[in-house]
């Protein structure tokens, strides 16, 4: 499931890419043409395909998290594209102002391809999770609803977590449809 982890030097270049794209978008420019990305310039690791979720912080308190669950374009342009939608097209947020930018953190989760998990009931599914590991996938129909491994931290509760993650995508706390998918990966975190 895992892929080769990234290098710390790497990582901090992941970082800075975030970084430029917000300020980028600061001073009114789009995130495209990705804050002067060259991929031909890069190392190989950050031109690969793999899908990432940036996430905001202001002063503790999540302030933007945007990313994809498919790997759809190279890492370096993945982590500026959601670093900028992080920032000004998170709908649960106004965009993010100049005044705040100092107080906020950008986390990076750069995720592994997704594994299907065969279960047939929540009962089930709790008894393969592997807590502070595994971010979790449900879909059904037209409803899905994804937790970042990361939101163990918060939900350390195998059962609390499969709960929330139910009630985020539209789930009843007794309801485990049949046509119910479910899907785990992990990430590997580049924190601020």
């Amino acid at each position: 499931m895992a892929e080769k982890p990234i290098d710390q030097d790497y990582k901090g270049m992941l970082l800075d890419i975030a970084v430029r794209a917000i300020e980028a978008g600061m001073t009114g420019e789009s995130a495209w043409p990705l804050a002067g990305i060259d991929l031909q310039t890069l190392p190989e690791e950050l031109v690969v395909t793999r899908a990432t979720f940036v996430t905001l912080h202001l002063r503790g308190e999540l302030r933007g998290c945007i990313g994809s669950m498919e790997a759809t374009r190279p890492l370096a342009h993945d982590v500026a594209y959601h670093a900028y939608a992080a920032a000004f097209q998170d709908p649960r947020f106004p965009s993010l102002t100049r005044a705040e930018w100092p107080e906020t953190t950008v986390h990076l989760s750069i995720l592994s391809p997704m594994q299907a998990v065969s279960v047939a009931s929540e009962e089930e599914l709790l008894a393969l999770l592997r807590p502070g590991i595994d971010g979790v996938l449900l879909e059904e129909g037209r409803r899905h609803a994804t937790f970042l491994p990361s939101v163990w931290e918060q939900v350390p509760d195998p059962a609390a977590f499969v709960r929330h993650l139910k009630q985020k995508g539209g789930w009843t706390l007794d309801e485990w449809p049949p046509q119910m998918r479910v899907f785990r990966y992990t990430t590997e975190s580049v924190p601020a």
